[in-house]
């Protein structure tokens, strides 16, 4: 019977580990500063991210990330599309966080809309050149969790 509760026990701190690590990589990609700098293209000072060692460390690396697929007009199913910390209400495109809570997603196999959280995992790219870009993006992303589809 105690082997039973130690395995149960490892197998919810293995969880609870996993949760913690999908979370840490936003709040890692939120290390983040900027310079302005001038941009001959569109003729004015833009915002150039400046990213920390703690980023810079994860560039080219598997990441886990939890968080929300954002919806265009006739998502149903695709391989290209954004990904947000946060639920479209308080996205990045809606004014309710920064830059730097969403990213480009390129997945090996399409993906289902949902609603719910999704966890995906893929290989993290930096981006602070290509201004019609988002900063990050994964890419071979595959879903590795998820709660419900619409």
């Amino acid at each position: 019977m105690q082997l039973k509760y130690r395995i149960l026990t490892l197998f919810l701190v293995g969880m609870m580990v996993q949760a913690n690590a999908q979370e840490s990589t936003w709040k890692t990609l939120a290390k983040i500063t900027y310079i302005k700098q001038y941009d001959e293209l569109m003729g004015f000072k833009v915002d150039v991210p400046v990213f920390s060692e703690d980023i810079k460390a994860m560039e080219g690396k598997e990441v886990e990330v939890r968080g929300y697929i954002i919806p265009v007009e006739g998502y149903k199913s695709h391989k290209e599309f954004i990904f947000s910390a946060f639920p479209y209400t308080m996205c990045f495109f809606c004014g309710g966080a920064g830059p730097e809570t969403v990213m480009d997603v390129y997945a090996k196999n399409p993906v289902e809309y949902s609603a719910e959280q999704v966890v995906l995992r893929g290989k993290l790219e930096l981006n602070a050149t290509d201004i019609n870009r988002l900063m990050y993006s994964i890419h071979d992303a595959e879903v590795i969790e998820a709660k419900g589809t619409d």
